[in-house]
């Protein structure tokens, strides 16, 4: 039986239309009921990133919160899963990348809103939230209790694919390409490191995330601008064949496609899929993160966690795009197998029309960072899920050391199945998460417009404002 095969079946049918459709029509529905203020409210959020709210409950900072959910999201799929959109999906697929991301903004604060609202308080004095809290309590009933228990299994099964198989495949094959290193050496050192880091628990791993991420992202887009400016001459070219390729009714090539061959639905379908497999907006992901966070608000750490879809889509793979773009590498045939050239070797290859045989070195450990990041942040958001379905510290150390052990598999397996398996786990966990934030929208608007008149407002204007001190009914409910 051809395992690989049923896995690319099935993921072909869970991202199908109608999984495009919920996933970019949720965000564009909550981005007009919320009346654009997670658009209009973007700079402010970025500027409340590094905004000291930790009077309030919970584990962690906000911007520790945020950083545990960019080392989870800041990974292969800035690398590897932008190559990989452009080459199935053409060069286009980058323009679907950035409107998913756009209206992922949207989604991305209102499952980050419903997570700390209905966050509740574990046998042992830690948050725990996230979507299956939201369900359980907003929706409730045997049916939220239901689509609940169905997002924690998914995104137990998630956390194997997305955030370690793949991120593990992705470093073995850089490692193996740049320094030709066995990958079952990096599966047995990415074992051991997994095992050290994961037992230091959620307040550790925001304390390095919040240190590795910022400076690893800064280094990464340096990289990436001095590649764009040293190929300039090329960008208009590069930019012109993305937007014509990523509305083009009927197959097409030419340009910096080279030999790609794509129309407007592979662009649309890989550009998509690529896209929340980089920013995790709609998966219900990145809110088990942000329901550990010390706010005065869930609106507040809405918007804070919102900002990860855009430094990570909007950002950071934009600009790996625009280096591929630029590069004329995309389209290059793979002499050995007569095919065009993806994945990190593509996203080389463009480095190395700058840097040359230096490019193995910085992609390389470019990803490495990034993956084994991810590693970690999807191991606490598993982690997480599981202890809704079981909370029981034996269990969670069981998953720990699994999990640990997983990563060997992912490096020592083939690409295609682990990334067809990755695809199918997060549509999977994206449908109840995308179906509570519509049953929910009503509460995510009250809060966001409750915010808006109590805090914004008040802050934009230099006021101080702390909720913390407020005795209004209102505000007591917003704090669960």
């Amino acid at each position: 039986m051809d395992y690989g095969l049923i896995i690319k079946q099935i993921n072909d049918f869970v991202w199908g239309p109608v999984m495009l459709a919920l996933l970019v029509g949720t965000g564009v529905f909550l981005t007009v009921r919320l009346k654009f203020k997670p658009w209009l409210n973007l700079p402010y959020a970025i500027k409340m990133i590094l905004a000291k709210k930790d009077s309030s409950e919970g584990d962690v900072t906000p911007f520790q919160s945020l950083m545990i959910a960019l080392s989870a999201t800041v990974g292969t799929g800035n690398i590897v899963g932008v190559a990989t959109a452009m080459v199935l999906g053409g060069p286009g697929a980058l323009v679907w990348m950035w409107i998913s991301a756009a209206f992922g903004l949207s989604t991305k604060y209102a499952e980050s809103v419903l997570a700390v609202k209905y966050r509740e308080n574990n046998n042992r004095g830690e948050m725990a939230g996230g979507p299956m809290y939201a369900m359980k309590n907003g929706i409730g009933g045997f049916v939220g209790k239901t689509m609940a228990a169905l997002f924690a299994a998914f995104a137990v099964c998630a956390s194997f694919g997305i955030g370690n198989m793949t991120q593990a495949n992705s470093i073995a094959a850089a490692f193996n390409s740049s320094f030709h290193v066995d990958p079952a050496f990096v599966g047995a050192i990415l074992v051991i490191l997994t095992m050290v880091a994961l037992f230091r628990g959620v307040r550790s791993i925001g304390a390095v995330s919040s240190f590795v991420v910022p400076v690893m992202a800064a280094f990464y887009m340096i990289v990436t601008i001095v590649v764009i400016v040293a190929n300039v001459a090329n960008l208009p070219a590069g930019i012109a064949e993305i937007l014509t390729m990523a509305f083009s009714p009927s197959a097409m090539a030419g340009g910096v496609g080279g030999s790609i061959v794509a129309s407007i639905m592979s662009a649309m379908r890989w550009g998509v899929a690529r896209g929340v497999f980089s920013n995790e907006a709609g998966l219900g992901s990145a809110p088990i993160a942000a329901a550990a966070a010390r706010t005065d608000h869930p609106s507040r750490q809405g918007y804070v966690n919102m900002t990860g879809t855009f430094f990570d889509t909007m950002i950071i793979c934009v600009l790996t795009g625009l280096v591929i773009a630029s590069s004329g590498a995309l389209g290059t045939i793979d002499p050995e197998t007569g095919k065009a050239v993806s994945g990190a070797q593509l996203t080389i290859l463009a480095f190395s029309t700058v840097f040359g045989e230096h490019a193995r070195v910085i992609i390389s450990c470019s990803l490495a960072l990034f993956a084994f990041s991810t590693i970690l942040g999807w191991e606490y958001y598993g982690e997480k899920a599981l202890e809704y379905l079981w909370d029981n510290h034996d269990i969670s150390v069981m998953y720990r050391t699994i999990y640990a052990f997983v990563t060997y598999i992912g490096a020592t397996q083939a690409l295609d199945m682990v990334w067809d398996f990755s695809d199918t786990a997060n549509g999977l966990m994206a449908i109840p998460n995308l179906i509570c934030l519509l049953w929910l929208s009503k509460d995510v608007a009250r809060e966001c417009f409750d915010y808006e008149e109590r805090v914004a407002v008040r802050e934009k204007r230099g006021e101080k404002v702390d909720l913390n001190l407020e005795s209004t009914d209102y505000a007591k409910k917003s704090l669960i």
